[in-house]
């Protein structure tokens, strides 16, 4: 009985555990979520800043998707996670012109 009782009590402290895991994970990409946010005026504003007479030129429309495209990710993850694994589009990565 008492074996019961403490395999019980450690399976609990386990699940709770894991559990807490889980939540602080969820709160983490949320506040990612929220970070990733607010990328955009800061990205809006390079682009204002940027010279249109350089020779070479900073892509800040695939910046934009990129960043949207992790942003949804992210957030489709913390309302539909689903068990199996589904194709994502690589990102662009290469900015420069």
């Amino acid at each position: 009985m008492r074996r019961r009782f403490l395999a019980f009590n450690c399976l609990w402290l386990l699940s709770q555990t894991m559990l807490a895991d889980q939540i602080a994970e969820h709160q983490l990409l949320a506040q990612l979520v929220h970070e990733l946010d607010a990328l955009q005026p800061l990205i809006d504003g390079a682009q204002d800043n940027s010279d249109q007479d350089a020779r070479v030129h900073f892509n800040y429309d695939w910046l934009r998707t990129d960043v949207e495209r992790i942003r949804t990710g992210i957030h489709n993850h913390l309302t539909q996670p689903r068990p199996q694994p589904r194709h994502i589009a690589p990102l662009k990565g290469d900015y420069r012109q």
